[in-house]
């Protein structure tokens, strides 16, 4: 296939992706509705277009990564009102399904496809192509973008149906909601008990107590910094509502899950929605009585 993918969204998980790609000798192009973005972008050699329909224009292959729904229907909208030969929209963000599919069908009407693609993976997994895709729709487009994946990702899945990429996303975010907030009782545990943090991040590693979500978020844990963000706390409410509401429409128990709920709003209540989701730490440190200033 010819390598060449426009990007639209060039925020911390979408820009890491453009980079990797150009890297890979694709030729990217991107846009962003942020200005600050596409000066960041354009620094780094990516080659920035007016609007999303400007850039679908000049490019077969799309990569969507977009902070919310509304950022999704517009693109979109403004994509299927565009007049354009079919283009394959690749949407690798964390959406409610239903608004998946609603974005799928516009795009159909108007002659495109759309993969439903989300990630495996942080903002930091995301900067050492250290992502997993969770691919699901056209399964002979999913097979044919593997050149396309391992540019910017360590493993694709085609789990099959359209959508069902979306469900697995649930499936293992809800994992990091635990083993995240799992990580910080752990380490204020430590804290209390006298030992060093820096060293139980280490030595936990290798032992049967750790995880994927430890070995990220721990040291930064050990160093009560929560800056850069690989996930933002604000955007992580967005995650944990549409995984809460989706176990709920099913029926399903997720009591762990719905444990963690309270710790990750009392973090956004304190003023760290900014700060990475290993900031739920430091509201296990104020109700041990051990914060940072002493």
């Amino acid at each position: 296939m010819e390598q060449v993918v426009g990007v639209i969204g060039l925020g911390i998980m979408g820009g890491a992706m453009a980079r990797n790609l150009r890297e890979a000798g694709w030729q990217v192009s991107g846009f962003d509705t942020n200005p600050s973005r596409r000066a960041e972008l354009a620094a780094a050699g990516i080659a920035i277009a007016e609007d999303a329909a400007a850039l679908a224009r000049e490019v077969p292959l799309l990569l969507t990564s977009l902070p919310r729904p509304g950022s999704l229907h517009d693109t979109v909208a403004a994509l299927a009102a565009a007049g354009l030969p079919p283009r394959l929209v690749v949407e690798t963000s964390t959406f409610a399904l239903a608004d998946k599919q609603a974005a799928a069908g516009i795009l159909a009407g108007a002659g495109h496809r759309m993969l439903d693609c989300p990630l495996s993976g942080t903002g930091a997994q995301a900067v050492h192509r250290d992502l997993v895709v969770y691919a699901s729709g056209d399964g002979g487009a999913i097979a044919g973008l593997a050149p396309f994946f391992a540019g910017f990702a360590r493993a694709a899945h085609d789990l099959g149906e359209f959508g069902n990429g979306t469900r697995m996303k649930f499936v293992a975010n809800l994992l990091v909601a635990i083993h995240n907030l799992a990580s910080a009782e752990a380490m204020v545990l430590a804290r209390k008990a006298g030992l060093d943090p820096a060293q139980v991040a280490e030595v936990v590693r290798g032992g049967a107590g750790n995880s994927r979500v430890f070995e990220l978020r721990a040291p930064m844990m050990a160093a009560g910094s929560y800056a850069p963000p690989s996930m933002r706390l604000a955007m992580w409410q967005k995650d944990m509502a549409v995984i809460g509401d989706f176990a709920a429409s099913l029926g399903c128990p997720v009591p762990l899950f719905n444990a963690t709920q309270p710790y990750y709003a009392a973090a956004m209540a304190q003023g760290l929605a900014g700060e990475d989701t290993a900031a739920v730490c430091a509201v296990l440190e104020r109700m041990a009585g051990i914060g940072r200033d002493g």
